[in-house]
């Protein structure tokens, strides 16, 4: 397990992670051998139950599964179960997050190929004297589309190039406007609605969208806005996280494709035009 961690954390230093993110070997004997790792975005029972089925001896996971402090980890509780299960099963668990985020290349990066961008550049820079201050570095990515695309038409690509999810992709703007530059930004995405317009993007695809700064954010001629699902904006970094691992340690990688987005069920009914000659009044 030492060449896992000490290859991790030479891509994605904790240092790099934000004050209040908790990254890092959250369970696991540092001298324990690891022949096989599966890379997902959350640690869930799912996930768990994936893991243990694959056999694996470590779990390397975007999300942490202790970010807020608690007070047991028995059984009876969510993660408490988790957390007896890995122990039992003899699994470690580490977690790259905002670390990850922050890297080049890094999370946003490998959703930035997604879509083939090409100029990238970090869409908010790690700020001169941060740990993270680097050529590159930073949270999201923007960068040149191939070929421009209306809105419209970059909704419907974003949904046929991420991967699949009951929620979809929505946007906000005129359907036709013409984008060309473009900014991404894997998971919540609310912080960068200002840096996006800075950047000179014309849309940024992001996650977890709010209804009130996305609606402010477009009346100031903010950027057009497409909103994905969290966990398929993310999902992409583990492709490239479990090719470093098998090109540099040589363990067997695995990689999570169980969809954990919360969101199960989608139905959508047609915009009323309040105009349409045919409605009554």
């Amino acid at each position: 397990m030492t060449d896992v961690v000490a290859e991790l954390e030479r891509r994605y230093p904790p240092v790099w992670a934000e004050e209040w993110d908790r990254v890092g070997l959250v369970l696991g004997e540092p001298s324990a051998p690891v022949r096989r790792v599966l890379c997902v975005v959350d640690v869930v029972p799912e996930t768990v139950a994936e893991a243990l089925d694959a056999d694996v001896d470590m779990i390397v996971a975007h999300h942490p599964l202790l970010l807020r402090g608690v007070s047991s980890v028995a059984p009876t509780t969510y993660k408490g179960r988790i957390v007896h299960q890995l122990i039992r099963a003899g699994v470690a668990l580490y977690v790259a997050h905002t670390n990850a985020d922050v890297a080049a290349p890094g999370v946003s990066d490998a959703l930035a190929a997604r879509f083939g961008l090409t100029d990238l550049r970090p869409l908010r820079p790690a700020a001169p004297g941060s740990p993270a201050y680097g050529p590159g570095r930073g949270f999201g990515r923007v960068g040149e589309l191939p070929s421009p695309m209306t809105l419209a038409e970059l909704t419907r690509h974003a949904a046929a190039v991420l991967p699949a999810t009951a929620w979809g992709v929505r946007a906000a703007g005129d359907p036709g406007r013409t984008v060309r530059t473009l900014a991404v930004s894997g998971g919540s995405g609310d912080a960068f609605l200002g840096d996006a317009t800075a950047a000179g993007a014309d849309a940024l695809l992001t996650a977890d969208l709010r209804h009130h700064p996305a609606g402010e954010h477009l009346a100031a001629d903010g950027a057009a806005l497409l909103d994905a699902a969290h966990w398929a904006t993310e999902r992409p970094w583990l492709d490239d996280l479990a090719t470093l691992l098998r090109e540099t340690t040589g363990v067997e990688t695995l990689v999570s494709d169980l969809d954990t987005d919360p969101w199960t069920v989608h139905a959508s009914t047609p915009a009323v035009d309040d105009r349409s000659p045919d409605r009554e009044g």
